[in-house]
Formats: C-alpha cells, structure tokens, sequence
C-alpha cells in the first residue's frame, strides 16, 4: 500500500470522567494515592511504562478502558470522591495563611532544579526533592508564592548497572506533549517569550506552567528554533556540562526568570535563592532599578533588602567559583548595564581561591548570594553553624557566632512520601483535619492509641511490597545483562519478609560514607547471617556522571551483593529516583545515614522513614542531630570531630556494628512490650518525626522567620523612590572610605582574681574620624569558654566611652574591646562589615 499520510487517533474521556484530565495537570495528585489510583486502574501496564504520568496515559490508553470506566459504578464513585477532595483542596477560604500571614508579601522562589514526581525528572537528588516538597507545602498553606526553574529536556540521567556493577548513565529527551505543564501566556492570552544576552547572543526561552496545588512553577526552555544549537543545550541536562556551561545556565535562571515573573505580570517582592544557583537573579533585579534611576549602589541595597539565601552545602565542592576572564566571557556587559565599574560588581562576589599554586580572586556563586541578600539560612541547626565558619571571612573581626547566617532545619512533604495504608491507619487516631495539621506535635501524641498489632500489620503490607518491588526491579537488571536464567530465578528468593531490613538511599557523594558498612566483612557477614537475629541491606543511590570514586563506591557494594555470605541479603537498586524513594522509605525496618560528619548540611530521606514507621539509624549530623531523642532511634558515633578521617570512620563503623548487635536487632526480634518493644520505638518516629520535620513546619518558619520580616524591610528601604535604601548606601559609602583612619585603644581593669558579683571597669578612647557618635557602638566583649557575651560602652566626654561589667559567675574571662558602625534600618550588626578591635 502507498502510504499518503498518517494520522494519531486520540482517545476521549466520556462526560462521566472527563475532569481527570484537569487533575493530571495539576501536582495535587502527585501527593494523593486516591487520585493516582484513578489513573492506574485505567490501565496498570501504561502507568508502569510511563513513570506514573497520567498525561501520557490519557493519551496512550483505549477508548474501550475508558467507556468502561465511566459506566463503572465503584469507579465513579471513587472519582467523585477525588474531585470533590481536590475541588475542596483548591478552594478552601480558612487557609492558614489566611490566619497567620496577612502581612506577607508574595514570594518567587528560584531553584535550579524540582523534584515533584518521578514522570517530571528534572531533578538530582536532595536539593530538588527540597525544592519540590517547598512547593507543595506552599500551596497546603497557600502562601503568596512562584517557583521559578527549568525544563530540562533530558532531565539529570537514568542510571544503568552494567554486569559489574559499574554506573552508565542514560538522557531520554522529554516528549513535552506529555508532561503536565502548558505554554505560559500573558493577560492577553499570547504564549509568552522572554530573551536574556549571554556572550553577545541573544537568546530566547519559552516559559512554561506547572501547576502544583494552588501555586504555579515557571519553567524556562531554550529548546528552540530560532536559537542555536547550542543555545538551545542550555536547558538539555541538569548538571551535565563544565563551567562554561554552567556559568551560561547560571544566568538563564536568574535572568531570564526574573524576566519571565514581569512578562506574565507575576507578583514577586520577596525573593528566596535556593542555593547558589540563583544568585545572578540579582544582576536582573539590579538592572531593573538601575534603569529607574536608581545609581548602582543604592539599587544593590534596594533588591538585596527583600532576599533571602538558603545554603544548602558545607562542602566546597558545592560552592561554585569562576574565574574572571570566564565571568567576563558571560557577564561582561553587565558592569556597563548597571553603571558599575567591574571591581566594584565583581567586588561583591570575590573569594580568592588558590589556583595552579597561586591565590587567585574568583567570582563565588555563594558570596555573591550572601552579598547580595539581607537574610541567609542553612538547613539545620549544624549547618547554620558549619556555615557560619565557613563565611566567617566575608566580616572580617567578627565572632564566628555573630556571622548572619541563621538556620531554618528542613522538613519533608508528609504527604508525598507516607504511604496511603500509613495514612489510613493515622486516620483512626488523628483528627479529621490532621493533614492540615502536621506541625502540631500535640495533636501527634494520639499516635500512641495505635496498637502494635495495627502498627505491625501495616508496615508488614508495605515491606511486601518494597520486596516485591526489588524483587522485579533487580529482575529487569539481570535480564538485560544477559544473566543466566538460573541468576533470574534466584531473584525469587532475594529478600526475606521476616527479617529486619535497613534501608540506605542518598546521593552517593563520597562524603556520605555507602560503604561504612562494609569495613569490616567478617563481623557484618556474622550479622547478616545471625541465625536467630539476621539482617539485610537495601543500597540505592547515584553518582555524579563525573564522580568515578562515588561510581566506584557504588560497585564495591553491588561486587559485595554478590558474594556468597551477603548474595540475597544486600542488595543495590539501580536509577534511585522518587518512586524507588517512595517503595524504600515506606517499606524498611530501618534507615541508615552515615556521613562523615560535620559534612551533611540536613538530609531529609530519614524524615520520610520515619513518617512511615521506620526509626533512624544514623551519625548525629544534619537533622538527626535535632531529630533523636533517644527513644525514637540510634545514633551512630559521637557528637565530636576529628583530626584523622582513618579514625573517624573506624570509630562510627565500631559503633555501627555495636548498636545493630547489641540494640538494633535484639529490641526488633525482642518480644519485650512496652517502653522496651519494637513498637515503643516505632511510635516514637512517627510522632516526634512527623510534626518537627514536616515540610510544612519547615515553610511556616521560613514565613515568620524570614518572608514576612522581608516582606517589611523591602517595602520600608524601596518606598519613595528608595530614598531609605538611597541613605544607607550613602553610608556605607563614606564609612568605608573613613573607617581606615579610625582608632580605638582600650583599658580594663581587672584583678587578678575576683569573685562573681563583682564589677571590672572597662574604658576605650576612640578617633571615629569623622563618624557621629550615635553612628558608632563600642563595646566591651567577655569570652568565658564557648560563651560569648557584649556589653555597650557609654560615650562620656570627648572620644573617651567607659563600662562597669558585672562578672556574675566563676570562671576564665577574656576581655576586649571593639567598635563597629551601625545605623537604624540595617538588616543586623555586621552589615557594614566593619569591626576594629582596640
């Protein structure tokens, strides 16, 4: 036959059901088991090959599975349910932002990657999963909030184990047709494009919508024909390129989805940089003032006063820096864009950095970001002070305690991660409106009604399923290795539903330690294989497409897996994404996090264990350190640092060994009630886990601690023309140009001994050259150990200011004296960054 032409059939949904396909373009039923259900019963075979996208399904599935459907009365029955719930979600009145935050203003948010679910993979690992539960907790409490990211057409990788366990990576390009997201388009219904300039290109980005509850994600693409073609790899994968590529992305973001907030008439007055990444959003904020009328100065302070940047790494290597001549290459025309001279943009962003044997100036993604907001948080109570350590530079004279870095610990979406059999049996016990509720740990407490029995069968369910599920995944893997069919029929037995399982999932960046476990072989094959108290071991996790030592992690333990003593009892899963996250944080016994620590910022994976059941095992570092309390997990080592890694690791995987023997398994295989049961401890994640770590309670501290506080200060330093912002600019300007002819010497006298209760006189003279007294604070500062405390001088005569300072307890005391300036309305002490010690 001659074919002339071909044609796609598609199929329709009758009137019965015809709203799934507004649901599948809504996130919302990214967190409602109900709702997916709906999509999977159409037809289990297309929503496994699909990665659960029920846009591709409706597009994929028969007319006749559909006609069915929409005469089944069980079916619809259950789909009026989901659309009468949603339709309650979407328009609730009695929100809680409603309640508690009327004095916010809307919020854009900037990260460079998402993750929302498994179909959209334009995600790597923790920082996404971060940025997409922000998101969702954003519409539960309907903030004022946009996310901005972009459309990565080949998402980060699937990971592929070859026969030997060694990583390869795989990009499939996105058929967009089939994602729930759709053109953006103005108030005059026109799709809208924005252009940003990079290297002397202009090039163009659609900008696309993602709906997620009640909040919107623009999504920027330059996958385009009126680019290049290598303009349009700017948004081909996610962290796959080298610096020249990355620096290009940088600028995309920030510039381009500032541009995209204003094309669609997007309100946005405070902005939350979620990691480095997004720093050069400023350079766009800047301009925009600047051709106001603004001068560059006082457009700094103008946009810097309503940002907020969250660091999420205290490694180095997830601190970007670049050199000038390639800063130059891709921001070149900015200084002459903002009426700055190169220094002085630059200035803001430096970090010297020992290149080739010399140091170097280099353009920091991170002091950049610091520089260019007015509030800075890490992502737990450790972080925040790991952070402030490593920052303490940018203030030079400050205590490492007194850098403004703050904390907000992270949380996880409750909702995305526990299981529907977990909710269900929460429901019993928890009021009507708990899942409005999560950050409430006193409603939380009625967790304890729940028997053991009900806890048992429920997360009995769940391990059959993860095994079920590692069982066809590990089957998948051999087959397409060519295994033998006896190595496929093995797979059957692999696992055992009766024996305690620990689960290990995460990035497998070196300093996270995957193969702690294996350090000593002969004592963890003596556990593994206890015959009374046996344990087994689920790994899962990707490397860096570059990472060959994190790769070679990931193959020791597959190589391990295979060995007699451990073959059917450790296993490692291959392409770790959301959904295999969802089958292992809901069906372990136990998860276990080993990094080196200080090294992990929060990570969240044990959060979603433990909203499951399933209690925590892991070094006190991040939220762990927070989190246990003694009762609803273990720790891993102590609390201290090291010198030498060598003992370090030797000494967590001594302890490692220790608890699992001694605690672990004898308290899981135990048949003790009561505080000392399995059940105790299971009782105890859930409900000292659930409320502190939820996302939800993370997104509210974010509100108070943070976006109203801004909402506020910008409003205060931009009003009439940013006349205040103007002043402090102004300020800052001649206090540095005066600071190095100022001088303070200072006196204290002390005794030799004293007793507490006593007073010391402490006294400075100071040349302030030139700047106001009331511009000035002079204060003495007492260190007792870890304590540090400050007390004002008052200024007397002249240039002489004089304190008596009550030592009210024993005690070795250090006492100086310093001077720093300060005006109302800076964001805190130390923003001038300008401190002289006498």
């Amino acid at each position: 036959m001659n074919v002339i032409g071909k044609v796609t059939v598609l199929p329709q949904l009758p009137p019965e059901i015809a709203r799934l396909s507004e649901l599948a373009y809504n996130l919302y039923w990214s967190w409602t088991p109900h709702a997916q259900r709906l999509y999977q019963d159409l037809s289990p075979e297309l929503w496994e090959r699909f990665q659960h996208n029920p846009v591709r399904l409706l597009l994929e599935v028969d007319q006749e599975r559909l006609n069915a459907a929409a005469q089944d009365p069980a079916y619809l029955e259950r789909y009026a349910q989901v659309m009468a719930d949603f339709d309650a979600y979407m328009g609730k009145k009695d929100t809680w932002a409603v309640s508690n935050a009327a004095q916010m203003k809307p919020v854009a948010y900037f990260s460079m990657e998402y993750a929302f679910h498994e179909s959209l993979p334009i995600y790597s690992g923790g920082l996404g999963v971060l940025a997409g539960d922000h998101c969702k907790s954003a519409s539960d409490l309907d903030i004022p909030f946009t996310a901005v990211g972009m459309l990565f057409h080949q998402g980060y990788f699937r990971q592929l184990f070859d026969k030997d366990g060694w990583q390869n990576e795989a990009y499939d390009e996105l058929d967009l047709t089939t994602l729930p997201i759709h053109p953006a388009v103005n108030a005059a219904g026109e799709e809208v494009r924005v252009s940003v300039r990079i290297a002397g290109r202009e090039i163009a980005v659609k900008v696309w919508t993602l709906q997620v509850g009640r909040i919107r994600v623009l999504l920027l693409d330059t996958k385009l024909p009126e680019n290049s073609e290598e303009d349009q790899k700017l948004t081909a994968r996610l962290y796959g390129g080298n610096q020249e590529l990355r620096v290009q992305q940088y600028v995309l973001l920030g510039v381009a989805g500032i541009r995209a907030l204003r094309a669609l008439d997007v309100p946005a007055e405070v902005y939350h940089m979620n990691e480095g990444h997004a720093a050069l959003m400023s350079l766009e904020r800047m301009r925009e003032y600047v051709a106001g009328g603004l001068d560059f100065r006082t457009a700094h302070e103008t946009a810097a006063s309503s940002t907020l940047f969250t660091t999420h790494t205290p490694v180095a290597a997830g601190n970007d820096a670049f050199a000038y001549d390639l800063m130059d290459k891709y921001i070149g025309e900015w200084p002459g864009l903002l009426h700055a001279g190169r220094d002085e943009l630059y200035g803001l962003a430096r970090h010297d950095q020992q290149w080739d044997g010399h140091m170097v100036p280099a353009f920091s993604m991170t002091v950049f970001a610091l520089n260019m907001s007015r509030a800075a948080n890490g992502v737990s109570e450790l972080h925040g002070e790991v952070s402030r350590g490593m920052w303490n530079f940018l203030y030079p004279g400050a205590e490492e305690r007194e850098v403004p870095i703050g904390h907000v610990t992270n949380g996880a979406h409750n909702l995305t991660f526990t299981s529907q059999r977990m909710r269900d049996l929460l429901s019993t016990v928890l009021p009507a409106d708990w899942t409005e509720r999560l950050e409430d740990e006193a409603m939380w407490q009625a967790v304890e009604k729940l028997s053991d029995e009900q806890l048992s069968d429920v997360q009995r369910e769940m391990k059959r399923e993860m095994i079920a599920f590692i069982r066809g995944r590990v089957r998948e893997q051999l087959q397409r290795n060519g295994a033998s069919a006896a190595d496929v029929a093995d797979v059957g037995s692999l696992l055992d539903e009766n024996t305690l399982t620990i689960g290990f999932a995460r990035r497998f960046a070196t300093y996270k330690r995957a193969t702690l476990l294996l350090r000593d072989k002969k004592r963890l094959a003596a556990i593994v294989n206890n015959p009374e108290r046996p344990v087994q071991f689920v790994f899962a996790g990707k490397a860096h497409p570059a990472d060959n030592p994190g790769k070679a992690f990931i193959q020791e333990i597959y190589r391990v897996s295979q060995e007699p003593e451990f073959k059917g009892k450790i296993v490692i899963l291959e392409n770790y994404d959301m959904h295999v996250a969802r089958h292992l944080v809901q069906g372990v016994d136990i998860w276990l996090n080993n990094p080196r620590r200080p090294l992990e910022a929060s990570g969240t994976s044990g959060m979603k264990a433990s909203f499951n059941g399933s209690p925590n095992f892991s070094v006190l570092d991040g939220w762990w350190r927070e989190g246990y309390d003694g009762t609803n997990g273990w720790p891993i080592g102590e609390e201290r640092e090291y010198a030498d890694l060598n003992v370090q690791d030797d000494a967590d995987a001594f302890d490692l060994y220790q608890r699992l023997e001694h605690d672990i398994a004898p308290r899981y295989y135990g048949k003790k009630t009561g505080d000392e049961s399995w059940a105790h401890t299971v009782r105890d994640a859930i409900e000292t886990v659930s409320p502190r770590f939820s996302m939800q309670r993370q997104v509210i501290d974010y509100v108070r601690q943070y976006y109203i506080p801004l909402s506020l200060r910008g409003a205060r330093l931009s009003e009439n023309g940013s006349t205040r912002a103007r002043e402090i600019a102004g300020w800052k300007a001649w206090v540095r140009q005066q600071w190095p002819h100022t001088s303070i010497t200072a006196q204290a006298h002390l005794p030799a001994t004293a007793r507490p209760g006593e007073k010391v006189t402490v006294s400075a003279q100071v040349d302030p050259a030139g700047i106001r007294p009331e511009e000035l604070r002079v204060e003495a500062v007492l260190k007792r150990g870890d304590e540090v405390r400050r007390f004002p001088l008052t200024h007397g005569e002249g240039q002489s200011y004089s304190a008596e300072i009550l030592l009210d307890d024993s005690g070795l005391y250090s006492v100086g004296v310093r001077m720093l300036p300060l005006i109302e309305g800076l964001s805190n002490d130390l923003e001038a960054g300008l401190i002289k010690w006498a």
